[in-house]
């Protein structure tokens, strides 16, 4: 659905010459939901306005959703949708009538059906709600608006940017739900910018990561906490009549060979495991144990955060950053 090779974006010429994105491979597939994440001045937005044609490359090429970034961008805006951070619609203007002229604009065949069928799907539907002004409605329903707005025209590709911001708990939940929706129900393909790295972590098949103008890391979350981090185990165990600090050596000895293992540490007379894949790692360590005559009390897994990956990849905390 894209495809970019050494996209770049400079500004300005000589030695005043600013390289915000110094050339980016990446390539999302249909009806994935492809989380981009980067610090503020990373190239994150330079990006994203480069892809939705916003802003012409300096260099390198793409596709975006079939279309050639560089010889036909208006084929490449009639096959994506886009969902600006601050949103695009007319606080005075009734929610209805910025759908019927976004669904004209685009010369969708039976706009009032569409819009029905949006207002069902995105909880738009409530009693007159759709006459009321989006200055009237709550953040929530504002933010579920700005998604109509880009998916009223049936966009194979979505591009939302930062489309959570300023929203309470129960309707970032919600908005995520709708988002799954439009992958699962659609085959609807989503790129999308975030600052919570719980919601990177919540919706996105892949995360890429942007640093000074470069990918730096891509995966799954899964693949990327496992790859930058491993998995915590702390073992505790059981009382022997001997001194905890002997026991846990000897659990430490009994597992040094495992090639899952990297570091091991004692810790108050527990140990504590950094592992690959802690999951199908557990119960080979179980086992280790048991020959070795160690008896366990009880056992925690705790799995690095995305965090944790954006910390080691760039030099910084997303939070930080952010």
């Amino acid at each position: 659905m894209i495809e970019a090779w050494g996209l770049a974006r400079t500004f300005g010429g000589g030695r005043g010459a600013v390289e915000a994105v110094r050339g980016v491979d990446l390539s999302v597939a249909s009806g994935e939901i492809v989380g981009f994440l980067g610090p503020n001045g990373a190239g994150k937005t330079t990006t994203l306005r480069m892809l939705t044609t916003l802003l012409a490359p300096t260099a390198g090429s793409a596709t975006v959703a079939g279309r050639d970034l560089r010889s036909d961008p208006a084929g490449v805006r009639r096959h994506i949708g886009y969902v600006a951070q601050g949103g695009g619609t007319d606080p005075s203007v009734p929610a209805g009538e910025e759908l019927e002229l976004q669904a004209r604009l685009y010369g969708v065949a039976d706009p009032a059906g569409r819009i029905a069928e949006l207002a069902r799907r995105l909880e738009l539907d409530g009693k007159g709600l759709l006459e009321r002004p989006s200055g009237a409605m709550s953040g929530g329903q504002r933010r579920r608006l700005d998604v109509a707005l880009g998916l009223v025209h049936r966009p194979p590709l979505v591009f939302l940017d930062e489309p959570t911001t300023g929203l309470d708990p129960q309707s970032r939940g919600n908005l995520w739900e709708h988002i799954r929706r439009m992958r699962d129900r659609d085959g609807t393909t989503v790129f999308l910018t975030t600052h919570y790295l719980d919601e990177a972590d919540a919706l996105c098949d892949r995360i890429l990561i942007i640093d000074r103008g470069l990918i730096v890391a891509e995966g799954s979350p899964a693949e990327l906490k496992r790859r930058v981090s491993g998995d915590v185990v702390t073992l505790e165990l059981a009382a022997s009549g001997v001194p905890p600090e002997q026991v846990a050596g000897r659990a430490r000895a009994a597992l040094a060979d495992h090639p899952a293992v990297r570091e091991a540490t004692v810790l108050d007379g527990s140990l504590r495991l950094t592992v690959d894949d802690g999951e199908r790692t557990l119960m080979g360590l179980i086992r280790a144990l048991d020959e070795a005559g160690v008896e366990l009390a009880g056992l925690r897994m705790a799995r690095p955060t995305l965090d944790d990956v954006f910390l080691t990849v760039t030099g910084r905390s997303l939070r930080d950053a952010a």
